[in-house]
C-alpha cells in the first residue's frame, strides 16, 4: 500500500469519486486533510466535508492549484468546460487522472496546452463496494506518481495496466459489462418467479451462483470451456439449456454487443 504524502484533488463528487475517496480513507492511504473536492452541487460538498472530513474548494481551478494529483470525475460531456476552467492551473508537475469513457490524454493535453503527467482510467461501478475492476494507462508520469494513482484504484478491487490504444475496447470488458451481467441475472430471476419461486430466494441463489462461478474461473485453473464441460453431463439438463443458447447464438450476440460498445466509445472519443 502506498501512503499518500501528496495532495489529491477531485473535480466532481459523484458515486465514482465517492468510492475512490472511501477506498483511500478506509485503507489509511490518505486522510481528509490531504483530499480536496469541488462539485457544482453544494450539498455534495457539505456531505463530504461533514461526514468524511474532506477539504472543499470553491471551484475546479482551486482544486488543481492545491493538489498534486487531480482526478477529473465528471461526465464526458462536461470535460471541455472543466478543462477550460482549470487550464491556467495545470503545469508540467500537476498529475491529471481522467476516468471518463472516450476522453483521451491527447485531448486533455491539447485542451490545457500542457504536456502534464496523466493517467487514463476505466473503473466500473462495483468499485463502490470495494469490488471494482479497473484498467489504467499511463502517460508522461513518474513511477512514484503512477504508484499513487494505481493505489487509489487497487484499494477498491482488481486492476490491470494497458496501453492507451486499448482503453476504448476495455470499456466493453469491465466498464459496461456489469450491465450485461445484471441483464442475465434479471432473466434468471424472472424465470424463477414465473415458476413460482420466491423472488428473494431466487435472487440469493443467482447472486451466489455468479460469485461462485467467478471464483471457479479465477481459482480452479480451468479454462471456461473446461468448466462448461464439467457442468454438462451427457444427455442432461445443462446441455439442453446450452443447446437453446447456441440456437439463439448467445455467444456471438455477446461478442457483437461488446463490439457495439467499443464502436460507440470510438464515436464519442475526443
Amino acid at each position: 500500500m502506498v501512503i499518500f504524502m501528496k495532495k489529491i484533488g477531485f473535480i466532481g463528487a459523484g458515486n465514482m469519486a465517492t468510492a475512490i475517496i472511501g477506498g483511500l480513507l478506509k485503507s489509511g492511504s490518505a486522510d481528509g486533510e490531504h483530499i480536496t473536492v469541488f462539485d457544482v452541487m453544494p450539498d455534495k460538498l457539505e456531505l463530504m466535508k461533514n461526514e468524511k472530513g474532506i477539504q472543499t474548494a470553491p471551484d475546479a481551478k482551486t482544486v488543481v492549484e492545491v493538489s498534486d494529483i487531480t482526478v477529473l470525475a465528471v461526465k464526458p460531456q462536461n470535460y471541455a468546460e472543466v478543462l477550460e476552467s482549470i487550464k491556467l492551473a495545470v503545469t508540467e508537475n500537476k498529475v491529471i487522472v481522467t476516468i471518463a469513457a472516450g476522453i483521451s490524454t491527447d485531448y486533455i493535453a491539447k485542451t490545457v496546452g500542457v504536456e502534464c503527467p496523466m493517467v487514463r482510467v476505466m473503473p466500473n461501478t462495483p468499485l463502490l463496494l470495494g469490488k471494482g475492476a479497473t484498467a489504467l494507462s499511463r502517460r508522461n508520469i513518474s513511477d512514484e506518481d503512477f504508484a499513487c494513482v494505481y493505489d487509489m484504484f487497487a484499494n477498491g478491487g482488481e486492476t490491470a495496466i494497458l496501453d492507451e490504444s486499448q482503453m476504448n475496447s476495455v470499456i466493453a470488458v469491465n466498464g459496461s459489462s456489469p450491465a450485461y451481467i445484471y441483464l442475465f441475472a434479471k432473466a434468471m430471476v424472472d424465470y424463477a418467479v414465473k415458476e413460482g419461486i420466491d423472488e428473494g430466494a431466487a435472487m440469493k441463489l443467482v447472486c451466489a451462483t455468479l460469485k461462485g462461478s467467478a471464483e471457479m474461473l479465477e481459482k480452479s485453473g480451468d479454462t471456461p470451456e473446461t468448466l462448461i464441460k464439467k457442468v454438462s453431463s451427457p444427455g442432461g439438463t445443462t446441455l439442453k439449456a446450452l443447446e437453446k443458447l447456441e440456437e439463439k447464438d448467445f455467444y456471438n450476440s455477446v461478442i457483437e454487443a461488446m463490439d457495439a460498445c467499443t464502436k460507440r466509445a470510438d464515436e464519442l472519443s475526443k
